[in-house]
């Protein structure tokens, strides 16, 4: 039996951020996966994605996303290439909207610098979006995305080089305490150590049991389209963007590539048990909405769709994160549910798990993050929001 002071099962964003933070801590770390390390299958693809630091789901989230950028950073350097682009993002909706008072309430609480733009201002500031009357923008300068799949890399870089040992295509069976040793049984062999952490993403359920009985996935598709104007979609003169429409939320990220511009809905899906239920194949179905919203908002960036990636999120029922220890099982760590919104995040939740793994505890701002049984169990309602 092989024997490490930290298994991690699970090498996604999460878990190789993970194996990161505890290797720089001087820990004896094995990273179990199921699949090749860098896989599409699961939530830590799709060649970009948006950080941004006035956060709209709660103002708690702001210093542990500024925490994120220093680790990005850190990682940049670590590896040798660029991982986070600057780039800013817009918010848009209805003035009273959910979106637009979120950001607004982030901005305040943490003194974030932010501008504030009319329905004509939008157009004129970014001519690649039609003019919509009943929207207003709010401009984050302080905004970019992230290279996901070069994160992903990095992050497993880094914490082989430190001397964590990273095992992909290792599927992982079952998991057991047996007095204070944790044991993981996998489809070559078993493992121990006094601390496991669970970061498994989707699959999360299928590993902590009851604790993740209100967990539920959701099916998203990320599509790239062909501009009529390939000019307005530049990084210098079009926006990351995240838009609260009647048909829901969408989000973009300018035409950084050939792909061209990458629009997607962000939720609206229907919740599913388990990550075997999610369909692989991209219909008509998942390009309609996109081509409505294009229509009516980028009306210059309904050409062809060049690309499309499915990703699945992993949703709590209020769309907060869930980071706690075990509350029954000495020495087990886990983060789940990241509920489409995670992934900025994964430098500092990699610093929380060790945290929480080798200390008990951590200082960063996580209790709207802490799992309640009575919230949790089969029979609980979810209402710890507050």
């Amino acid at each position: 039996m092989t024997s490490a002071d930290v298994l991690v099962l699970g090498l996604g964003g999460m878990g190789c951020a993970t194996a990161w933070r505890l290797a720089q801590r001087g820990q004896r770390v094995i990273g179990l996966e199921q699949f090749a390390l860098g896989h599409q299958l699961g939530s830590s693809h799709g060649h970009t994605r948006i950080i941004r630091q006035a956060y709209y789901e709660h103002p708690c989230y702001v210093p542990l996303v500024r925490r994120a950028y220093e680790g990005w950073y850190e990682l940049e350097q670590l590896q040798g290439e660029p991982l986070l682009i600057s780039c800013p993002c817009l918010t848009l909706g209805p003035p009273t909207s959910e979106l637009v008072q979120g950001v607004l309430a982030s901005a305040r609480e943490h003194h974030l610098p932010i501008e504030t733009l009319t329905s004509d201002e939008v157009g004129k500031r970014f001519p690649a979006f039609a003019q919509r009357s009943e929207v207003v923008g709010v401009v984050e300068s302080t905004a970019g995305y992230l290279y996901v799949e070069r994160c992903v890399q990095a992050m497993a870089a880094a914490a082989r080089r430190l001397g964590a040992e990273l095992r992909d295509n290792e599927a992982i069976l079952n998991w057991r305490a047996e007095g204070s040793t944790l044991v993981v049984r996998t489809t070559r062999g078993e493992y121990q150590a006094p601390r496991l952490i669970v970061t498994a993403g989707p699959w999360a359920r299928s590993l902590l049991g009851e604790l993740a009985d209100r967990l539920r996935v959701m099916r998203q598709v990320a599509l790239w389209h062909e501009t009529s104007r390939p000019e307005l979609f530049r990084r210098d003169r079009f926006p990351l963007f995240i838009a609260e429409t009647p048909a829901g939320y969408f989000y973009g990220i300018p035409a950084v590539d050939l792909r061209g511009v990458k629009v997607a809905r962000h939720y609206g899906a229907d919740e599913l048990l388990d990550p075997q239920q999610i369909e692989r194949q991209i219909s008509e179905a998942d390009h309609a909405p996109v081509r409505q919203f294009l229509n009516d908002y980028l009306p210059a960036a309904d050409g062809r769709c060049s690309e499309a990636s499915v990703c699945i999120y992993t949703l709590t029922p209020d769309r907060h994160f869930l980071i706690d220890r075990h509350p029954t099982i000495e020495g087990v760590t886990f983060a789940a549910g990241f509920s489409g919104h995670g992934f900025k995040f994964a430098p500092v939740v990699g610093e929380i798990l060790a945290d929480l793994a080798l200390t008990g505890r951590s200082d960063w701002p996580i209790e709207r993050f802490r799992l309640r049984q009575a919230c949790w169990s089969a029979l609980g309602t979810r209402n710890c929001s507050s």
